[in-house]
């Protein structure tokens, strides 16, 4: 019987996380969740509360001390971290915080949650990825490439910072034999959108929003054997809202 392959995801209570896991789930896989909620009674994201870990990822030491207890729930090997949490912090009435009135500790928290914790605990389950021969993915944003007219600028600039560290990644963790990719979804049918997000489908060439489920299954594709020969690259899912 083969050995059950096991992904740790991070943000997996809504949205892209909540696809995911429900993907990974029908796939046969085990998912081990991280979010700042403790695991629920009824469990909205098909995981079970032995396979989850509370943790904040915007306090370095609860992100660094999480890695010993998710070491202690799996066997030695890890196939797949996902790196999907994500915060963008809003002003008031819903506003964009722009690089004029973002303060210096919001972009702290960003840049915690965003793009530290993706290394942490990339580097604190080095071993337990190489073991598995496993793969990491980083899910950063169109936000990333261009000024977005809703994410904030902290929220941008760490997916940005997030692409480049999948390259970085990609180049050291290679050798080792994991692959690190990076998916940078558009604009995605969940709970987070801002209002007035349907009014940019007119732009999209598709016409219409993305759903999770989408993301989802490219998330899984990149940790597949499908594609074992896939790595430092970052994969646009947003109707060719890009071009």
């Amino acid at each position: 019987m083969a050995r059950q392959k096991t992904l740790l995801l991070t943000g997996a209570s809504r949205g892209i996380g909540h696809a995911t896991v429900r993907r990974f789930n029908s796939e046969g896989w085990r998912v081990i969740t991280c979010s700042r909620q403790e695991f629920p009674e009824e469990c909205p994201w098909g995981g079970g509360a032995e396979n989850h870990v509370t943790l904040d990822l915007a306090d370095p030491k609860s992100t660094i001390a999480a890695v010993e207890d998710i070491r202690a729930r799996i066997d030695g090997k890890l196939d797949a971290l996902v790196n999907n949490a994500g915060i963008s912090p809003k002003g008031p009435g819903g506003s964009r915080l722009s690089t004029l009135d973002t303060d210096l500790r919001t972009w702290g928290q960003v840049f915690h949650v965003n793009f530290f914790a993706s290394i942490v605990l990339a580097r604190g389950l080095q071993n337990e990825l190489v073991a598995a021969q496993g793969s990491i993915v980083n899910v950063t944003s169109i936000a990333g490439n261009e000024v977005h007219p809703f994410a904030g600028a902290a929220y941008s600039t760490s997916k940005a910072a997030l692409k480049a560290l999948t390259r970085e990644m990609a180049h050291d963790f290679g050798p080792l034999g994991v692959r690190v990719n990076a998916i940078a979804p558009g604009e995605i049918e969940t709970a987070i959108l801002s209002p007035g997000t349907e009014k940019l489908t007119e732009t999209i060439p598709l016409r219409r929003l993305g759903q999770p489920a989408e993301v989802a299954a490219t998330i899984f594709f990149l940790c597949s054997d499908a594609a074992s020969y896939i790595s430092g690259t970052e994969i646009e899912i947003n109707g060719g809202q890009h071009v």
